[in-house]
């Protein structure tokens, strides 16, 4: 558990990339641990930094400006020595988001079973497939922003074996 006599600060961005440019403008700025971030909704993430009062003012403003020119900021705050219900919830995430990304990661399938009826499917399962299968003809944020009735025809079209795309 964090000590308590610990600042906590959080800087909140719009994507990715604003936030790893702060994470590491704040760690390199002074004597913090950037310990966590957190995918919020829709791009929103949001870093989570620790150390002494001054040190974490200091980290999360340089984070701020870093954010600032890379990308959006959303917002910053800087909490001085916490209520230890605070410590004790944002150790519960960091052990729950620890325990995610060390699980086995499931085997990637290749080529949908043929005799799937695709209709029947919410368009989330269909995606979610679709994301999963490496030689899907749509990747990333094409996945996401394609109909059901595309996503259908797709794995219809995709052949029983090989996964990959139809020539």
């Amino acid at each position: 558990m964090m000590e308590q006599k610990l600042a906590l600060g959080m800087i909140e961005t719009y994507g990715l990339p604003a936030l790893i440019a702060a994470a590491d403008a704040a760690a390199k700025t002074a004597d913090v641990k950037v310990t966590m971030y957190e995918k919020v909704d829709a791009g929103i993430v949001t870093v989570y930094i620790w150390g002494d009062v001054a040190a974490v003012k200091a980290a999360v403003d340089a984070g701020a400006e870093e954010a600032k020119r890379v990308g959006k900021l959303l917002g910053v705050q800087v909490i001085p020595r916490p209520d230890p219900s605070v410590y004790k919830m944002l150790q519960s995430a960091q052990e729950k988001e620890q325990a995610v990304r060390s699980a086995p990661e499931a085997p990637k399938q290749e080529a949908p079973p043929a005799t799937k009826n695709w209709s029947k499917m919410t368009v989330a399962q269909l995606r979610e497939l679709a994301q999963s299968m490496p030689k899907f003809p749509l990747a990333g944020r094409d996945i996401q922003l394609v109909s059901k009735a595309e996503l259908v025809r797709l794995f219809t079209e995709l052949p029983s074996e090989g996964g990959g795309p139809p020539t």
